[in-house]
């Protein structure tokens, strides 16, 4: 399976299993039919059940349309890079710049599935459901063809948006939440100065965490906790892998009491 190496806020660089193309079809595939099924539901619980008419075109759209139209990138944004599709074969989108990909990034991947709006549209305004199909169909060919030529296996909404989807379980766990929690009701934080980082290094840290302890190589450890004391302005005679498991902690614990 390919590999790429991301270079982190930290200037330290990581590496990724890039998705399988079976995998991200499949998961493409899921969340097509849940948005299917919600697009028929929708059609037969607004016009069956209540009966709604022409004159109900506003709250179709805020009930059915926009929905659908905004499950990628809500679902992205909320879900840390997964949609429910992504989330069952465990992939996700992550930022060539390191850890989590911004709103902005999350937007652009978006926007440029510009064929999926047009499938909507036919259907729900044009009453054309096959027609609607066969654009999707000619989109979906068009994004295997640049996946397939891209060094990165990315989509046209990756090369844009600078992001590419990888495995979630690889050498290297990318996990859904930067956050653990911290037992202890009388922690005591040792460097407050943590929370001047941002949640990308945060994130950076724990990637490099969890490397550390699959290939128990402690390299990339000792260099980024001589980044991290750096930026920080502290200073520690810890384990570089204990000083950062204390990073972790302190600022866990702080952001959950802001």
């Amino acid at each position: 399976m390919s590999e790429i190496k991301i270079s982190t806020a930290f200037n330290i660089d990581i590496e990724f299993e890039i998705a399988a193309f079976h995998k991200r079809f499949l998961a493409y595939l899921i969340d097509l039919v849940l948005m299917i099924l919600y697009m028929f539901s929708m059609f037969y619980l607004l016009y069956g059940g209540f009966k709604l008419g022409e004159e109900s075109y506003g709250l179709v759209l805020l009930i059915w349309v926009i929905p659908m139209l905004l499950y990628t990138v809500v679902s992205e944004h909320l879900m840390n890079g997964q949609t429910v599709g992504k989330k069952i074969f465990n992939i996700k989108v992550v930022s060539l710049e390191g850890g989590e990909p911004t709103l902005g990034q999350y937007l652009l991947r978006w926007f440029m599935r510009f064929y999926e709006w047009a499938f909507i549209v036919f259907f729900l305004f044009w009453g054309n459901f096959y027609l609607g199909l066969l654009w999707l169909m000619v989109g979906g060919i068009t994004s295997v063809i640049i996946i397939a030529i891209s060094s990165k296996s990315q989509r046209l909404g990756d090369l844009v948006a600078g992001t590419v989807v990888v495995e979630t379980r690889s050498k290297l766990t990318v996990h859904d939440t930067i956050f653990m929690h911290v037992a202890t009701t009388d922690y005591v934080v040792k460097f407050p100065e943590v929370m001047r980082l941002s949640d990308r290094d945060i994130n950076t840290i724990k990637n490099v965490l969890s490397q550390t302890r699959k290939t128990n190589s402690y390299e990339m450890c000792n260099r980024i906790a001589v980044k991290v004391q750096d930026v920080l302005k502290v200073s520690s005679d810890m384990y570089a892998i204990e000083f950062l498991e204390k990073i972790m902690e302190d600022y866990n614990y702080l952001a959950a009491k802001e």
